[in-house]
């Protein structure tokens, strides 16, 4: 019987163990966490969502500060058009946040940084250039386009001198999209060196319409694979979403992809971002407290549970602080719909808004609580204590369960007491 550890990811000349932990943004796939996966030969993420937020909790700078004072008058403002980022100090975090966790990589795996297309920031095409090119400056190993198409993201980066060198990959969620990417970016005479496939059981954002639930990932997975074949092909796909053990990777491996992309397993790992309210509530969480809306401003379904303090809440728009989803003309559906409960509710000392949430402040204070299909299956994957709390693991013990294990079995790490 297989193990993931019987089989590799080749990208290029290099063997890696077939095991990707996913970018989960605004920290929670830390760079501890992707250290880790390096460390142990596979691959890890970090994100680049809200960097400037994540750099100001971890190197103590002030850029969120610096940029809520300079756009402070304009907070009253449902106008929104005026708020942007300065390009010199986005890049200037990105590149703090990638050195540093570069300069600590250890073991002879990999850190790639997760890029989101939907982090519009007022100014889609600037900011995201910004953001890739210092990433690549800072001398990230790889980049995984996420959250969007980016049929014009590789152009964007195409006289960066480290474009052929650098390992550049998308993420879709069906054969038609990599379509569109290839097509788009034919000119360029540069095919990504991965593509990782994410499934409709993954956590947050989802690649899918409201029929998310119709689609299943070894059936994309295998449609991909064929296409590809067919088109004389050869890079590697990655299966993602709903990838709960050794086994049901081994399974995909078997069938076409070359590795695996994970995250919602990390989620209750030590070295993740999430506070240890959040990861217990993971623990605890039923099937049924899991569900799939349409609060996220980017128009993407997102999975979450039903707990999350950002339901329903009215919070003020922060775009003044973040403004990380305005599209080009300074817009988010957020705003209009808290402006709208606002004209309902003039004299109300609060309001709750049902259909969309202020994902950059929410994020920025882990209340949106996005998870995969399976987090309520974490609590079987560790001890439970006498105080009713659950044990948090090491992300190397989540990795080699992950490498190792066979027949759907998950090993439980040695009791805390």
């Amino acid at each position: 019987m297989k193990c993931v550890d019987d089989f590799r990811l080749l990208l290029g000349k290099k063997e890696i163990v077939p095991i990707i932990v996913g970018g989960m943004g605004v920290d929670i796939s830390t760079a501890e966490l992707a250290l880790e996966a390096a460390r142990l030969g596979g691959i890890g993420h970090i994100s680049d969502a809200m960097i400037a937020d994540v750099c100001d909790k971890r190197f103590k700078t002030t850029f969120i500060k610096d940029k809520t004072k300079f756009y402070k008058l304009n907070i009253p403002n449902s106008d929104k058009s005026i708020v942007k980022f300065d390009l010199g100090l986005l890049a200037e975090a990105t590149k703090l946040h990638v050195a540093a966790t570069m300069e600590a990589k250890r073991g002879d795996g990999l850190v790639f940084i997760n890029c989101m297309e939907k982090l519009t920031m007022n100014a889609p095409r600037e900011t995201l250039q910004a953001r890739l090119s210092a990433a690549l400056d800072a001398g990230i190993d790889g980049i995984t386009l996420s959250a969007g198409l980016h049929l014009g993201s590789f152009s964007l980066i195409e006289d960066h001198p480290r474009f052929r060198d650098a390992k550049l990959g998308i993420i879709v969620s069906s054969v038609r999209a990599l379509q569109l990417f290839l097509r788009k970016n034919a000119r360029l005479d540069r095919k990504p060196d991965f593509v990782v496939v994410e499934g409709p059981l993954a956590g947050g954002h989802l690649g899918f319409g409201p029929d998310w639930a119709k689609h299943d990932l070894a059936t994309i997975i295998a449609e991909i694979v064929h296409y590809l074949k067919n088109e004389n092909l050869n890079f590697p796909v990655v299966a993602a979403g709903g990838i709960f053990t050794g086994s049901d990777a081994v399974s995909f491996l078997e069938n076409g992809a070359s590795a695996v992309q994970v995250a919602t397993r990390f989620t209750v790992a030590n070295e993740c971002g999430l506070p240890d309210k959040v990861q217990q509530a993971y623990f605890k969480a039923s099937e049924q407290d899991i569900e799939v809306n349409n609060i996220s401003p980017t128009g993407y379904p997102m999975r979450m549970l039903k707990s999350s303090p950002a339901i329903g809440s009215g919070i003020r728009p922060g775009c003044e602080s973040y403004g990380y989803l305005l599209d080009g003309n300074g817009h988010c559906s957020y705003i209009t719909s808290y402006n709208r409960e606002i004209a309902l509710h003039p004299n109300s000392k609060s309001i709750s808004v049902k259909d969309k949430t202020c994902l950059c402040t929410h994020m920025s204070n882990m209340n949106c609580w996005t998870c995969g299909h399976y987090t309520y299956r974490l609590k079987d994957t560790t001890h439970r204590l006498a105080d009713g709390t659950y044990q948090t693991l090491s992300a190397e013990h989540i990795f080699k369960d992950y490498q190792f294990s066979t027949d759907q079995k998950i090993a439980l790490p040695d009791l805390v007491e």
